[in-house]
């Protein structure tokens, strides 16, 4: 079996596999999103309760992130996707056959959790391609998620309205046996970066944390980005089908479609990031955030609208998410895995208050409520790069 090593380079059929996976892997946290309003009529409940249905999704991935994703510096990358992908197969087929809110609630929890091995994949793109490569063999990958997020969305809102909102996630279990062949098939071996005990290994993640400001400024300013996108689609099933629209989850995943636009930016702007600084993207990410949500507060009764918005925000994180994510990574390059543990942690968490504060915002304000708390999280990000980083 093929060996990789650090720095080294990695095939192209490997890194096409790996951007595959993280996108079929992924989409496990987002094909909640179009089902919301069928699986609340279906479970007798409200839409904040349903809405915690992503929330709770966006929790398990942060545990999943804080707890398994630095285990990679520590165990077999190899083994821990392969487990990772079997708990994932299970819990979606729970979740399919749920009969209340609470027992979806739980098994999203765990499947969150276990659907953290893109972000395995990300830091094996940054550690073993050789060091020209690095940032355009992440961009690849993560165009692999971004494009699973995207056709999550589409095709769990025409399997929802086709054949109901369990159909989509039995589907969702045969997909992840799918992974876990291919996994056993082709991925490689690779070294481990760190030797001793998992409670030695998280005591590092701290003091990484500690010691590196670059990585928290990092994290908590794309932090703010992924919760101000997630907002839009927190609420996005429940906007469609109030007035003027009256829409199923099939139009929520078309308007997926129109993310495409950020998967093309995070496959073409790692080359230019060392170029022009991780500040400089961050900043226009943030500002492209913003112009999104006032678009969606002045157009977002239109599809055309809520369209334009749309592409507005998906550009605006991936330029946030690519060039912090990669920084963070490169910063300790031998603790791969626990820097990027660090950021998506960090980032998830932003990621699951913007879904909180936007469920809260549509119950007090409706589609109002939520551009205020869009656009007041991508400000905040805007506000660190502007203040916090001197470079």
């Amino acid at each position: 079996m093929l060996q990789l090593e650090p720095h080294k380079g990695i095939p192209g059929q490997i890194i096409v596999l790996m951007a595959a996976m993280a996108g079929l892997t992924v989409a496990n946290l987002y094909y909640n999103q179009p089902l919301l309003e069928m699986m609340r009529h279906d479970l007798g409940t409200t839409a904040s309760l349903a809405n915690l249905i992503t929330v709770i999704t966006q929790i398990g991935y942060a545990f999943g992130l804080c707890f398994i994703v630095p285990t990679g510096d520590l165990f077999s990358r190899r083994k821990i996707i392969v487990a990772c992908m079997i708990i994932a197969a299970v819990m979606t087929v729970a979740i399919g056959l749920a009969t209340h809110i609470y027992m979806v609630w739980g098994a999203s929890l765990i499947m969150g959790a276990c659907s953290i091995v893109p972000q395995l994949f990300i830091p094996i793109a940054g550690q073993f391609s050789k060091p020209e490569h690095k940032a355009r063999n992440m961009g690849y990958v993560l165009s692999g998620l971004l494009v699973g997020i995207l056709a999550a969305r589409v095709i769990s809102g025409m399997i929802g309205e086709w054949f109901g909102w369990r159909t989509m996630f039995y589907v969702a279990g045969g997909i992840m046996m799918l992974c876990l062949v291919l996994t056993l098939m082709v991925m490689p071996n690779m070294q481990q970066n760190f030797s001793g005990s998992y409670k030695g290994l998280m005591q590092s993640v701290v003091r990484i944390f500690k010691e590196h400001p670059k990585i928290r400024l990092n994290a908590i300013r794309a932090a703010f980005g992924f919760g101000s996108m997630l907002s839009f689609w927190a609420c996005l099933a429940f906007h469609l089908a109030d007035e003027p629209f009256h829409a199923g989850s099939d139009a929520v995943g078309y308007l997926g479609l129109c993310g495409v636009a950020g998967a093309l930016v995070a496959s073409g702007i790692g080359k230019y990031i060392s170029q022009y600084g991780v500040k400089t993207f961050s900043v226009l990410g943030a500002l492209g955030q913003m112009a999104a949500w006032t678009v969606a507060f002045v157009g977002g009764q239109t599809y055309t609208g809520l369209i334009l918005a749309i592409i507005l925000v998906d550009i605006g994180l991936q330029c946030q998410q690519l060039s912090n994510q990669s920084a963070c990574i490169q910063e300790v390059p031998e603790a791969s895995n626990r820097a990027n543990t660090i950021f998506m942690t960090t980032y998830f968490i932003g990621g699951s208050l913007g879904t909180f504060l936007a469920g809260q915002g549509w119950s007090m304000a409706g589609w109002t409520g939520v551009c205020t708390v869009g656009i007041s999280m991508a400000t905040v990000s805007l506000l660190i790069s502007w203040f916090l980083d001197r470079k």
